[in-house]
């Protein structure tokens, strides 16, 4: 059984076409006598005029013609429609009332522009188009001034946090980041993307600085932006007019405008999603996903081929990093700066910036004196 939607298209489009196959073949005689005309008047230079009767060979063509433009007009506006359709239904009740209050007021402010329009006798397309311009014209901007005052009119001051809308907000930090380009790849990015237009002036401006890291940053930021625009659907400073400029710093503007949305805010900055979080704002970190996905390592296991890259704080101890970045502390590692060795995890502790792991060689003497326990059957990852 069909669905409701997929019917009502059917229906729509079949009705635009049955009328354009319609009109069209009721017309064809005169559209026809018409380009005659005009061929023989511009182009063969005679006075000659012609007339052509309704007949099936002469209206077939335009009916079929209008048959195909009247199917192709009613599935645009199917596509108009459910488009349109999917937002209202996202809409609180509150931006609701807004559009109905700006429709009213299209049609009561116009009605002294129609009056003057009456005045003027202007022919009658002219001025069908003149009253439905204003009409239009004028409503838009009601609807638009009640949005952006959204945050002290009664119907919707104090409704809460808007119900989420399932679009995802890119940071700046984000953005330079560039994992993000991966995830969406991987098909882990759902709903609308949206860059807000005072983050792409962020980054505009880290790639205009005079310093050539922050440069390189803010230029890898915009290189993976042109990425997921080009891979990815993503939209750019429509929505801003929520969140308008009050002096604020990059990350309140993110917060008002999420919450004005109901939109998650995609970064890696800690203080970003702190104070994010203070306002309900849902926050996804690409490090927690990232911890998310790293395989788990527990006490008494080996790591092999670790590379100590530097030394660490205390005597005799070494640094290292797996492939995921995870910094391991060697206790005997000093010695062994830039060598590869196999060693054993002793501690694991995670903190809220990630994991750091402790582990020693196995079978050399601690900086104490001490050598390192073996541990029977150790589980190599």
């Amino acid at each position: 059984m069909p669905a409701p939607g997929s019917a009502a298209r059917t229906v729509t489009t079949g009705v635009f076409a049955l009328v354009g196959a319609i009109l069209l073949g009721v017309a064809a005689s005169e559209i026809l006598r018409r380009i005659f005309n005009l061929i023989s008047e511009h182009i063969l230079k005679s006075t000659a005029t012609a007339s052509y009767p309704a007949t099936p060979l002469s209206i077939a063509p335009f009916a079929l013609l209008g048959l195909l433009l009247g199917g192709f007009l009613g599935n645009r506006v199917m596509n108009v429609a459910e488009r349109w359709g999917t937002k209202w239904d996202k809409m609180e009740a509150g931006e609701k009332a807004n559009v109905f209050l700006g429709v009213f007021a299209g049609f009561v402010v116009s009605a002294p522009f129609i009056v003057l329009f009456q005045a003027l006798r202007l022919p009658a397309a002219p001025f069908a188009v003149l009253i439905v311009a204003s009409v239009l014209g004028l409503a838009s901007l009601t609807v638009y001034v009640l949005q952006s005052m959204r945050e002290v009119l009664p119907w919707t001051q104090g409704k809460g946090p808007r119900k989420r809308s399932g679009i995802k907000i890119f940071d700046t930090n984000v953005l330079i980041d560039g994992r993000i380009l991966d995830v969406a790849k991987a098909g882990f990015l759902d709903g609308e993307v949206y860059v807000p237009g005072f983050v792409l002036d962020e980054l505009q401006k880290i790639a205009d600085n005079s310093d050539p890291l922050r440069r390189a940053r803010g230029r890898r930021g915009l290189d993976v932006l042109k990425q997921l625009q080009a891979e990815y659907p993503l939209e750019a400073r429509i929505h801003d007019r929520y969140a308008p400029e009050q002096g604020d710093d990059v990350d309140h503007r993110l917060v008002r405008l999420a919450k004005a949305l109901g939109a998650d805010i995609v970064t890696n900055d800690f203080n970003l999603r702190g104070v994010a979080e203070i306002q309900e704002v849902r926050v996804m970190s690409l490090n927690d996903l990232a911890l998310a996905l790293r395989p788990n390592v527990l006490p008494s296991e080996v790591l092999p081929g670790l590379k100590i890259i530097k030394e660490g704080r205390e005597y005799g101890q070494g640094v290292g990093y797996l492939d995921d970045g995870t910094m391991v502390v060697v206790e005997n590692g000093g010695p062994h700066l830039n060598e590869t060795v196999d060693v054993t995890v002793t501690q694991v502790i995670q903190t809220e910036r990630g994991k750091m792991i402790f582990a020693e060689i196995e079978g050399e003497e601690l900086p104490g004196g001490t050598r390192g326990p073996r541990r029977g059957g150790p589980r190599r990852v």
